[in-house]
C-alpha cells in the first residue's frame, strides 16, 4: 500500500514540477528577450523584468487556469475552443504530462519492485535537506547582521544625520530612518524590511568628505524607496522553494546587478558628478566588507568592475518610448491572459462530449418503474439491457449503475469518477414508459431519445447527480495501419462476446470496440480509425499482468470467474490488434472529459 501511494504521488507530482518549472523558464526566457531589447534604457525597467521572471516561481500557471475555469459561466455557454489550437497550447504549456505507457512493454515498477518504489520518497528528503539547509545559511548570516544592530547605538545628530534628513526630503521619504552606528567592519546598509534602519560604520565618516557621504547616503534612500528589501526577500523564497533549479539562482545575481545598477543611476542623476560617486564606493570598499546578506541593502553589491565602467560611462539612457511601452503592456496583458484563457478552454475539451446532464422539460416520463437487487446466480452472471419499441418498456438484468452511466452519457469506463459502488452492485429493472411516449416512441422509432430517458431514469430513481470535468489522461488512439483495416464489414446485427484473450464480432460500430478495449486496458481509447459501418471480427491474445489483473477485477465485482483460457504463446494485445484486425493504438496524452459522480443513491429495495 505504502509503494502505491509513493507511485501515485510520484506519477502526479513529477509531471507537475516539469511542467511548472518548463512554463517559468518561458517567462525567464521572454524576460530575458525584453531585457535584450531595453538594454539601452534605465536598468530599474530590466530589474522589475526579471523580478517578474522570479515570482512566477511562486505563482503556478495552474492557479490562473483555475480562474479562468471559474470565469466560465457554463460549460454549455463558455465558446468552444478550436481542437487544433487548444492541443497546441496543450503540448506547449505542459509538455511532461505523463504519456501512457507502450502496449505490451514491462514497466519498471514491476521489473524493479525493490528501490524504486522508494524514489519519490528519497526525492522528497532531498529537497527537504536543501529547503532546510539553505534558510539555514542565511537564517546565520542575518543573526550576524541582527547581532550587529542590537550592539549598534542610534545616531541623533552630527554631519550624517543631518545629510540623511536632507536626503529623505529630497527623495520623497516621509518616514525617517534611524541610523545606527555600527562597531563592526560591515558596509553601510539598510537592515529591515517594515521599519528599515541604516547601519553605519564607526569611523567611515572620518574618510568621507560631504560630497562622497552624501552620494553613499542617497544610495540607501534609493533602496528603502524601491523597497529592494522586501524584493530581494521574495526572491530568497524561489531560492529556498527552488533550490535545485540553476535558473534562480542566475536569476539572482541579474536582480541584484540590475539592482545596485538602478540605485546607481538615480543618484548619478541626482548629484550629477560621476566621479565623487565612483570614488565614494571604492572608499566604502576599502574600509569596508561586503554585507554577507542580498536582502541587506549595501552600496558594493553586484559586480564592482562593471560597475565602475557604467557608472564613468557618460551614456545616453533612452526613457521609455509610446512603442517600448506599449509592448512591456502587451507582454504583461499576454502573461496572465493566456493561462486564463486556457482554463476557459479548458472546460470545453474536445475529445470526450457526452450530452449535457441536465434533463430537458420534455424528457420522456416513466409511468412505472421497478427496482431490484439482482439475486446471486450462484457463480454465472449475465447482463442484458433492451428498450421495446412495442410498448415502451425498458428491461435490465444483472447492470451495474457504471454501465447505465456508460449508456446515457456514451462515455466509456475510464470517464466516469465515482464511488467503487458504482462497478459492483447490480441491479434488474423494470421500466415502462407513459402512453404519450410509448406513442410517440412507435411513430418515431429511428429519432427516439433512448440516453435522455435513460438519464431521465437515473436522475429520478438513482438520484444521480455528476458534472463534468476537463483531465489530462493517457489515451490511446485506434487507427488503420497502412496496410488497411482486416475486419469484414457486415450488415448483420449487433453481437459481441468478450472472454480473457478473446474477443468476436458479428457486427458492430468501433466505437463499441473501443469501449472492450478501454474496459481491457484501463484507459480511454479513442476512435480514429474513421471507420463508419459494422465489423465482424476475431480477435485473440494473451493478455499481460495488468490485463488479467482487470480481468480478476471484473469477476470480483461480477461474482464469478471470467471465462477463457487463452494461448500463454499468443501474441500481445498490440501485435494481435496490428496482425489480426490492421489497427493499432498510439498513446498520448490528452484533454479528456469526465464525468465525476457528485451523488447518488443505491436503491435497496422495489
Amino acid at each position: 500500500m505504502i509503494e502505491k501511494s509513493l507511485s501515485t504521488i510520484s506519477n502526479s507530482l513529477a509531471p507537475g514540477l516539469a511542467n511548472h518549472l518548463w512554463q517559468s523558464t518561458l517567462v525567464a526566457v521572454a524576460a530575458g528577450l525584453l531585457t535584450l531589447i531595453l538594454r539601452q534604457h534605465h536598468a530599474r525597467v530590466r530589474y522589475w523584468l526579471w523580478l517578474a521572471a522570479s515570482l512566477k516561481f511562486l505563482v503556478p500557471f495552474s492557479l490562473l487556469v483555475s480562474i479562468g475555469k471559474s470565469l466560465a459561466w457554463s460549460h454549455n455557454a463558455t465558446p468552444a475552443a478550436s481542437p487544433a489550437l487548444y492541443l497546441a497550447m496543450q503540448e506547449i504549456s505542459q509538455p511532461f504530462t505523463q504519456a501512457a505507457p507502450a502496449l505490451g512493454a514491462t514497466t519498471a515498477s514491476t521489473a524493479q519492485p525493490g528501490l524504486i518504489h522508494f524514489l519519490p520518497l528519497i526525492a522528497a528528503a532531498i529537497w527537504l535537506c536543501g529547503f532546510l539547509a539553505v534558510p539555514f545559511v542565511w537564517a546565520m548570516r542575518w543573526h550576524r547582521i541582527s547581532a550587529a544592530v542590537k550592539s549598534s547605538d542610534r545616531l541623533r545628530e552630527g554631519r550624517e544625520v543631518g545629510a540623511l534628513r536632507r536626503l529623505e526630503r529630497v527623495g520623497g521619504i516621509r518616514k525617517q530612518i534611524d541610523m545606527l552606528l555600527s562597531r563592526t567592519s560591515l558596509e553601510p546598509g539598510i537592515f529591515g524590511i517594515t521599519r528599515p534602519v541604516l547601519i553605519w560604520p564607526q569611523g567611515i565618516s572620518h574618510r568621507l568628505e560631504d560630497a562622497h557621504l552624501e552620494a553613499i547616503l542617497a544610495h540607501e534612500l534609493w533602496h528603502v524607496r524601491r523597497r529592494d528589501n522586501l524584493y530581494a526577500a521574495l526572491h530568497m523564497l524561489v531560492e529556498a522553494v527552488f533550490w535545485f533549479y540553476p535558473l534562480v539562482w542566475w536569476l539572482g545575481s541579474r536582480l541584484l546587478e540590475e539592482r545596485e545598477r538602478a540605485c546607481d543611476e538615480e543618484v548619478i542623476e541626482l548629484i550629477s558628478d560621476r566621479q565623487v560617486y565612483a570614488e565614494s564606493i571604492l572608499k566604502v570598499c576599502e574600509f569596508c566588507l561586503s554585507s554577507p546578506l542580498v536582502c541587506v541593502s549595501g552600496v558594493t553589491g553586484a559586480d564592482l568592475k562593471q560597475r565602475m565602467v557604467h557608472i564613468m560611462s557618460d551614456r545616453m539612457l533612452h526613457k521609455l518610448d509610446f512603442a517600448k511601452k506599449l509592448l512591456l503592456t502587451a507582454a504583461a496583458f499576454l502573461a496572465l491572459a493566456v493561462p486564463i484563457t486556457f482554463g476557459l478552454f479548458h472546460a470545453t475539451p474536445s475529445q470526450a462530449q457526452p450530452q449535457s446532464d441536465s434533463i430537458s422539460t420534455v424528457a420522456p416520463t416513466f409511468e412505472s418503474v421497478s427496482i431490484k437487487r439482482s439475486p446471486d446466480t450462484g457463480g454465472k452472471f449475465y447482463a442484458k439491457m433492451m428498450f421495446s419499441l412495442q410498448d415502451g418498456s425498458f428491461t435490465a438484468s444483472g447492470v451495474t449503475l457504471q454501465r447505465l452511466i456508460q449508456m446515457a452519457y456514451r462515455v466509456q469506463d475510464t470517464q466516469i469518477s465515482g464511488p467503487a459502488e458504482l462497478n459492483t452492485m447490480k441491479f434488474d429493472i423494470d421500466a415502462k414508459l407513459n402512453r404519450g411516449a410509448a406513442d410517440a416512441l412507435l411513430k418515431q422509432q429511428k429519432s427516439f431519445d433512448d440516453q435522455l430517458a435513460l438519464k431521465t431514469l437515473l436522475a429520478q430513481r438513482f438520484k444521480l447527480a455528476l458534472h463534468p470535468e476537463a483531465r489530462n489522461l493517457p489515451v490511446y488512439h485506434l487507427v488503420v495501419v497502412d496496410g488497411g483495416s482486416k475486419m469484414q464489414e457486415t450488415k448483420s446485427g449487433l453481437f459481441i462476446h468478450l472472454e480473457r484473450g478473446e474477443l468476436d464480432s458479428q457486427g458492430i460500430p468501433i466505437h463499441i470496440l473501443t469501449e472492450q478495449l478501454s474496459q481491457i486496458l484501463g484507459q480511454t481509447v479513442l476512435d480514429s480509425t474513421g471507420l463508419g459501418g459494422n465489423y465482424a471480427f476475431t480477435l485473440r491474445w494473451t493478455p499481460d499482468a495488468a490485463e488479467d489483473a482487470r480481468f480478476r477485477a471484473a469477476e470480483a465485482a461480477m461474482g464469478a470467474k471470467a471465462p477463457g483460457s487463452p494461448d500463454p504463446h499468443g501474441p500481445p494485445l498490440a501485435t494481435a490488434l496490428e496482425e489480426q484486425l490492421g489497427l493499432k493504438l498510439e498513446s498520448n496524452t490528452e484533454p479528456v472529459q469526465v464525468l465525476v459522480v457528485d451523488h447518488v443513491e443505491m436503491p435497496s429495495a422495489n
